[in-house]
């Protein structure tokens, strides 16, 4: 019987250990391919679930430097947060932190369902 990791607290769906995996590695294999380096800073700005455990987890196994940002920050402090990690590359699905990022550094916004499609 396959291990479960985590059930997502708003869907109730969850994602075992093989299923981790294997989507964190694809969606490493994707932050490569679009410029993540070792040592880069990567925004994960995502509701506590399962993505975000697969977006963090990404993001480590790519060399990178998960910074997560909570969604229900203030739209002021979330901009704050955002310039001051000085981060190309943010995961996210919500307009509020796209809209944040917008005069910062980041250049690479990738939703939660590019991680999931993997690399092209």
């Amino acid at each position: 019987m396959e291990r479960i990791v985590m059930v997502d607290p708003g869907t109730g769906l969850a994602i075992t250990e093989r299923q981790l995996d294997e989507r964190s590695a694809a969606a490493a294999v994707l932050l490569r391919r679009r410029g993540v380096c070792a040592g880069d800073t990567v925004l994960v700005c995502l509701p506590v679930g399962p993505d975000l455990l697969v977006a963090a987890d990404a993001v480590i196994a790519a060399g990178g430097v998960a910074c997560p940002v909570s969604p229900d920050l203030d739209p002021g402090v979330l901009r704050d947060r955002i310039r001051a990690s000085r981060a190309r590359v943010m995961i996210t699905d919500l307009c509020a932190a796209r809209e944040a990022a917008d005069e910062s550094r980041v250049r690479i916004v990738l939703g939660v369902a590019d991680l999931r499609d993997g690399p092209s």
